[in-house]
């Protein structure tokens, strides 16, 4: 059904971005884990038509392509940095021009960064019920980081654990859908 790529979407609103790096970690170890490709894009990627935009239809050519990657994708890592408790306006955006079918049963990792620990709570109360509105697979782990969570760019030992154990939730539910794909092509 999809089309062996893992795809990342960063709601990050300029370049560098570390929730864009943190995503872009994340996706490249899932598709290495599940042996298939990847792109991590961001609100950068969809540019300027998105703030007029009222449905896909009306994004540019480049946007729409963003759009069909994120529809089409095997499983998705998603992320945001947090301002004041939630995910971004436009990243927010980008989804609400999504049909509510379009990401049905699709595996997704939900990752979020912010300053501090009091927007640890964003990826459960916020990612968690936007994506349960489109019946997504939401895996059950989520992982939120900190600034302090990272040293020289690099995250700690607890941030690596929790990827690993979102990853294995994730590489096990890519190849199941995988396997059961081909069998239902038989």
């Amino acid at each position: 059904m999809g089309n062996n790529l893992i795809v990342g979407f960063s709601g990050n609103l300029s370049r560098p971005s570390s929730t864009r790096r943190f995503v872009e970690n994340v996706t490249t170890s899932l598709a290495t884990q599940a042996g298939l490709s990847h792109r991590v894009f961001d609100i950068e990627d969809i540019g300027p038509s998105l703030l007029a935009a009222r449905t896909v239809a009306d994004l540019d050519a480049e946007a729409r392509t963003v759009i069909r990657s994120i529809i089409e994708a095997e499983a998705l890592v998603i992320g945001s940095p947090t301002y004041k408790g939630s995910y971004t306006g436009l990243f927010k955006h980008v989804f609400d021009l999504l049909d509510p079918a379009d990401l049905r049963g699709k595996p997704i990792i939900l990752t979020a960064t912010g300053g501090g620990d009091r927007h640890s709570l964003v990826v459960e109360h916020q990612l968690r019920p936007l994506f349960a509105f489109f019946e997504a697979f939401v895996l059950p782990t989520a992982i939120y980081a900190s600034s302090r969570d990272f040293n020289d760019g690099e995250p700690s030992t607890a941030i690596i654990g929790r990827v690993n154990q979102a990853l294995a939730e994730a590489s096990f539910l890519v190849k199941a859908r995988s396997a059961t794909e081909a069998i239902a092509a038989e």
